[in-house]
């Protein structure tokens, strides 16, 4: 166990910490943008009471990713300090920037949103809610550029000490020729993260009680955000391997399991276990040239494999591989979920069927799993580089000793069960209660300017307009 290992462990483990949080408050805060609108347009106390029971819970979510997140910066310059001075010059303003645009912005509304209702009125509350969904996405548009500019780095300059300096046009790193694919590939799987988290508190409670208007309503929006945003996302990861085909060859041999030259067609290996050692797939199941069909549109295609990559060079195939088909393999059961629902939903039988509900709530935490299967692919696949083909992991870490990054990941493991696992059993326990059965009509008629309708303020101490009052609740 070197240091180098253990500190390559200490930053994958507490990555997959956080980035559970930013993959759920993303596709929530969009979703509790519009929970309000409809509430504003229609009136409807369906909506407000959902909106108050999910703003809980993205408060919970969105202080846990920021915490978690913080955690991570600190790792550049105890773990990373070589790779810090190196790439600081680029990645540096680019972080920065995300702290200026997005955390400022999400920093700014959260506490409207959170606490401002009958102070700033339902307009401008809405204006807040919209203002950190918008943050959310200019925080991943940042943290995405500096992924992406580690994977495929364009636009830089090296200097006389060996530092990566920016070159005469900042675009040119920021829309680097990975960058839009995997914003679009990522955006969209935190969407299908929320709307499966969604759709299985809401199959949940239907499960208990079908006649709940709350779960009802939430499980019809989930299904339909799945039913849409799955198929594009098989478009877009489509996309997305092409390009990564083009720019990290060797990544996307690694999750074929290719690793021989294929002249005259390569096959897709379904499943198998990977053997580096021997170069081979063992009990491999496999569909003829089907790998150069979907990579190259053509099955007769020659692919290359792992063999015209330098040893030395190559990333680590077994965790790639099997990521990789966790990923892809749950991307399609979320694609056969969402069409379930639009039978069902055809049929009239969208709140009746069992089979459907207890699929959905099987399959609520399937975003998660995905996401994390979907960075391991992409960390994992650029190996062993940290800036893809320049610089070279094992020269990017602090000159520590093992014992003392041992010793850290041992204390970042017991803080981080302790701490965000209490977090987690309460987000549960906040899932576990149903959203409000009645819906509470608006005290006053809906005034409608310009096409909104809005509802009317509260009562001082009340939660939301449209919801009970304390007592009742």
């Amino acid at each position: 166990m070197t240091a180098l290992l253990l500190a390559r462990a200490q930053f994958a483990f507490t990555l997959s910490f956080h980035f559970l949080f930013p993959a759920f408050s993303i596709g929530l805060a969009s979703f509790l943008a519009v929970l309000e609108a409809l509430w504003l347009k229609t009136g409807a106390g369906v909506y407000a009471n959902l909106y108050r029971y999910w703003l809980r819970i993205f408060a919970v979510v969105f202080a846990m990713g920021v915490v978690s997140g913080i955690v991570m910066s600190y790792q550049f310059g105890t773990n990373w300090s070589v790779f810090s001075d190196k790439a600081g010059p680029v990645i540096g303003p680019l972080m920065a920037y995300e702290v200026l645009t997005a955390f400022f912005l999400e920093a700014g509304f959260l506490g409207v949103m959170l606490f401002g209702i009958n102070k700033v009125g339902p307009r401008l509350h809405f204006v807040a809610t919209l203002a950190v969904a918008v943050g959310t996405f200019i925080s991943a548009f940042w943290i995405l550029a500096v992924n992406s500019w580690m994977q495929t780095p364009t636009g830089y300059e090296m200097a006389p000490n060996g530092q990566f300096v920016p070159g005469p046009s900042w675009l040119a790193i920021i829309f680097n020729p990975s960058f839009p694919y995997r914003l679009v590939h990522t955006v969209l799987a935190a969407y299908l993260t929320t709307a499966f988290a969604v759709g299985g508190v809401g199959a949940w409670h239907l499960l208990r009680d079908r006649h709940n208007p709350g779960a009802r309503k939430m499980f019809s929006m989930a299904m339909w955000m799945a039913a849409v945003v799955a198929p594009l996302q098989v478009f877009a990861g489509d996309l997305h391997g092409l390009n990564t085909l083009e720019h990290q060859p060797a990544k996307v041999m690694a999750m074929e399991g290719h690793y021989q030259s294929h002249p005259h067609g390569a096959p897709l290996i379904l499943f198998g276990i990977p053997d580096s050692k021997a170069q081979r797939v063992d009990y491999a199941i496999q569909i003829p040239q089907a790998s150069s069909l979907i990579l190259k549109h053509d099955p007769n295609a020659p692919l290359a494999g792992l063999d015209t990559i330098p040893a030395a060079d190559r990333p680590p195939v077994g965790i790639v591989f099997w990521a990789f088909r966790v990923m892809v393999g749950l991307g399609m059961a979320m694609f056969g979920l969402g069409l379930w629902s639009l039978l069902a939903r055809w049929r009239g039988k969208l709140f009746d069927w069992t089979w459907l509900h207890r699929g959905a709530l099987a399959m609520g935490p399937a975003g998660f799993v995905a996401v994390l299967a979907g960075w391991i692919v992409t960390e994992v696949g650029r190996q062993p580089f940290t800036i893809y083909g320049l610089l070279r992991t094992a020269d990017s870490v602090s000159p520590l000793a093992a014992p003392a990054v041992a010793a850290s990941l041992a204390a970042f493991a017991t803080v981080y069960f302790a701490v965000f696992g209490t977090g987690i059993w309460y987000l549960l326990r906040l899932m576990h209660k149903p959203p409000e059965a009645h819906e509470a009509p608006p005290s006053a008629a809906p005034i409608r300017s310009a096409g909104i309708t809005p509802a009317p303020q509260l009562a001082e101490g009340d939660a939301l307009p449209g919801t009970p009052d304390k007592e009742t609740e």
